[in-house]
């Protein structure tokens, strides 16, 4: 499933530098996250860095996206075939 950043984000920009899928950039009032680049940091590391470093727990799963963990490698597979193109 992949993650969002809710309305308690206050900008600290600490999320965007930690995504290793660049899922995440500056919305119009609040950070957000691409859910076709968001795999939870599955194939990188063991939990999602965004809600690791976040310090006022902004970042939820989102329901309008459930995705199984091997749906989220096959994502990723995806962005790093799109990414030596």
């Amino acid at each position: 499933m992949s993650l969002r950043i809710n309305e308690l984000c206050v900008n600290c920009d600490v999320c965007e530098p930690v995504c290793p899928n660049k899922a995440i950039s500056q919305g119009e009032t609040i950070y957000v996250i691409d859910p076709a680049r968001c795999t939870e940091c599955v194939g990188h590391f063991d939990e999602p860095q965004c809600v690791v470093v976040c310090p006022v727990e902004c970042i939820d799963p989102d329901p309008a996206h459930p995705e199984t963990e091997t749906d989220l490698l096959a994502k990723l597979r995806r962005l790093e075939e799109e990414s030596t193109e």
